[in-house]
């Protein structure tokens, strides 16, 4: 089986987060942009993959058509074990563009699409493809996106508490609005505070031990710059509370890197962007070497989300899944990736990532 085509689709679907606002840098996102990848073959079979695309979608887009299509284009399928050997060699050719950033995140892409490939071929889910599911629903933790006014960072985390979920994660950057969270869902719910790297190591760790009484899980990215590991590794130190990072690390070796410095207690791999399923485990394997938790970077809702379920159903860690506070105008998987009652989602049974986008919904909010 060969395949014929590797093409980026570009699908932008608008939301409404109540009173948060989503941010990428400078540039206030108003809608999901998903760039999803599909691998086409002569069989007929197609497999998808997501690159990481906030704010520059036509940019990675572009780096699947012009980088990563040319080294696809003609290959055999691989099969699953096989998958690694391909992708290694694809990061040898492109290495001259970095191994960082839109590179790693157009690569994520075709991995994705390949191991949703290999279990279309085996009739078998991505979980099988790598051992034994010890999961069927993954808890859900409510990514809230940044508030600010502490009153109203209570009442969304109210509101999520209400809607089922079983801990919250916040994106602000003060603590007042940190402790009005706690006293809004209670002393016995996980509580973990992403900051989006904006401090020096000094503020990083004043910040922590200001919110040591709010007893967070965790402390994400307080650091700028975000490879500043020996800083992060300080704060870890000194601020008195767990530390999380690695949504943007590329690559086992930057997550190595990471690790070897000391710098965190939890490991936070995004498939999407670190190089798609085949570094991810690499990731989670040098994490368990080291003896350190996984916690997936997830906050999207195409082929990354299903295939960051299928991941973690392979460890009883009782790990959370990021699931995006927000409501989406329309849902890729007719609402199967939604949270449940009881704060979980499904991890997916059909073959390869679980199950097909639908076509309709790809071709409403495509942009061209």
């Amino acid at each position: 089986m060969l395949i014929t085509n590797v093409r980026a689709h570009h699908v932008r679907i608008p939301y409404d987060a109540g009173v948060g606002s989503f941010r990428q840098g400078a540039s206030a996102i108003a809608a999901l942009d998903i760039v999803m990848v599909e691998v086409s073959t002569d069989a007929g079979l197609t497999g998808w993959g997501e690159a990481f695309a906030y704010v520059c979608p036509r940019t990675t887009a572009t780096a699947i058509d012009e980088m990563i299509a040319p080294q696809a284009r003609g290959l055999e399928v691989p099969d699953a074990e096989d998958i690694p050997a391909l992708m290694d060699r694809i990061q040898r050719n492109l290495h001259l563009f970095g191994r960082y950033g839109i590179t790693m995140f157009a690569i994520s892409g075709l991995d994705i699409a390949l191991w949703d490939l290999a279990g279309k071929v085996k009739a078998l889910p991505l979980h099988r493809l790598i051992g034994a599911r010890r999961r069927a629903r993954i808890p859900a933790y409510a990514s809230l996106l940044r508030i600010g006014a502490p009153d109203q960072v209570a009442g969304e985390c109210a509101t999520a508490l209400r809607r089922g979920y079983t801990a919250i994660k916040l994106h602000e950057t003060t603590t007042p609005a940190v402790f009005a969270a706690r006293e809004a869902i209670g002393a016995g719910m996980p509580l973990m505070v992403d900051m989006n790297c904006p401090l020096d190591g000094a503020g990083a760790t004043a910040f922590a031990q200001a919110c040591r009484p709010a007893a967070l899980k965790f402390l994400e990215e307080p650091v700028w710059p975000p490879e500043d590991f020996a800083t992060l590794a300080e704060v870890r130190t000194k601020g008195g509370l767990d530390i999380a990072a690695g949504e943007n690390a590329c690559t086992v070796h930057q997550f190595r890197q990471m690790m070897n410095a000391g710098a965190v207690n939890y490991a936070q791999p995004s498939v999407t962007k670190v190089g798609g399923v085949t570094e991810y485990l690499k990731v989670a394997a040098l994490a368990d070497e080291m003896d350190i938790k996984l916690a997936p970077h997830s906050p999207y809702f195409g082929p990354g989300l299903l295939a960051t379920l299928q991941l973690m159903s392979l460890r009883d860690d009782r790990t959370f899944v990021e699931v995006f506070y927000m409501n989406r105008a329309a849902c890729l998987w007719r609402g199967s990736v939604d949270t449940g009652p009881d704060g979980t989602v499904a991890v997916p049974d059909g073959p390869g990532l679980g199950y097909e986008p639908d076509k309709e919904i790809m071709e409403r909010y495509r942009v061209s």
